[in-house]
């Protein structure tokens, strides 16, 4: 018999002892409500590209529908529409940001520009989502971080050449208002909802605030009061409670991944005891090619002939009891199996199915 571990298990046999629940900082597990980063967005023009740009009338179109009043005015009939791309302009306000704040800006090709390389970007409004607001003014010299190149049908390339970034190209122009002050109650969000984590958050900031100011709304929010000590001062209320380390805890669940033979388990696997035989098919085919003579002075032609032989080998499996009621035992009983982590995906399956695996199965 084979005698295989589980490489994609190792990570899991830190968890040999029980543990229930793993500590996390309050602000590693969720965010305040208010104080998150934005999507920003729009579309511009780059221009110094050499002859690798859209070409076309569309690039001609885009720029007649551009605002050149501040920028002079641009003969469209004279444009080197090669030279020139049409792309889309994102990046990320972040939050509490003011005017002349500086952001990272992405810049991606849209229509048919084969290199970004050595263009610039026009001065660009970037808006919200919701395309009320414009944030940011985005401009300045591209960074593509590869090349690409070629002639007669052969060419070279490294990293994607259509996308490229302008460190500090946008510039706030509005500011992004999530003030803290004169707030006299927070909404913390946690990340993951779980009702046993909400309802822990919520009493170790009762234990740091000294008093009942915090209470679970539901499995993700909790709601915090601002104590009369902390009146004008929610900075440093939140400050202090960030810091502050929670038992965090999670439903517990089988993750696999079939193309890689790839299986996590959380630390709260259970598997009551159950029997399992598993059986290995091989199956082997061999091919040998010869050659058809005809008979001498006969029509027949000279023909390559194929014989294959098919050899079917199922080896046995003997019944293995598999159980275990922490994560040490249960990938101690499934190593036990002696299969590869592609057979243990469909036992893993088949214990689950049959109703002995206490855990959430998740098929990627």
């Amino acid at each position: 018999m084979r005698h295989a571990t589980l490489p994609a298990l190792l990570l899991a046999a830190l968890f040999a002892l029980p543990a229930p629940a793993s500590a996390a900082r309050l602000k590693d597990i969720g965010q305040w409500q208010g104080v998150q980063d934005n999507a920003l967005v729009g579309h511009g023009l780059v221009v110094g590209l050499q002859g690798t740009g859209d070409g076309g009338e569309a690039v001609r179109k885009f720029v007649r529908n551009m605002n050149m009043q501040d920028a002079g005015t641009l003969l469209t009939q004279d444009f080197k529409t090669r030279n020139a791309a049409i792309v889309a302009v994102t990046a990320t306000l972040p939050p509490f940001a003011r005017p002349g704040d500086k952001v990272d800006v992405t810049v991606s090709a849209v229509q048919d520009a084969r290199s970004l390389a050595g263009g610039v970007l026009l001065p660009t409004q970037l808006w919200d989502a919701g395309g009320n607001e414009d944030w940011v003014l985005a401009a300045g010299q591209l960074t593509v971080g590869g090349f690409s190149a070629g002639a007669n049908g052969a060419g070279a390339a490294k990293n994607h050449v259509t996308t490229a970034r302008i460190p500090t190209g946008g510039k706030v122009t509005r500011a992004a208002t999530s003030s803290f002050e004169g707030r006299t109650e927070l909404n913390f969000s946690l990340s993951r909802a779980d009702f046993t984590t909400a309802v822990r958050t919520a009493r170790v900031i009762n234990h740091s605030l000294l008093g009942d100011f915090a209470r679970a709304k539901d499995s993700a929010t909790i709601e915090v009061l601002v104590p009369p000590q902390y009146q004008g001062r929610v900075p440093e209320m939140v400050a202090s409670l960030e810091a502050a380390n929670i038992d965090t805890d999670t439903r517990a669940r089988v993750v696999l991944n079939e193309r890689t033979g790839t299986i996590v388990m959380g630390s709260q696997v259970r598997i009551h005891t159950v029997a399992v035989a598993h059986a290995g098919l091989t199956i082997q085919v061999d091919t040998q090619f010869g050659v058809s003579q005809p008979e001498p002075f006969s029509e027949g032609r000279t023909a390559v002939v194929a014989e294959s032989d098919v050899q079917v080998t199922e080896e046995g499996g003997d019944l293995t009891v598999v159980g275990g009621v922490s994560i040490g035992e249960v990938v101690g009983a499934l190593n036990q199996l002696g299969v590869a982590p592609r057979d243990l995906i469909s036992i893993l399956q088949a214990i689950h199915g049959a109703g002995a695996m206490d855990a959430e199965l998740e098929v990627l």
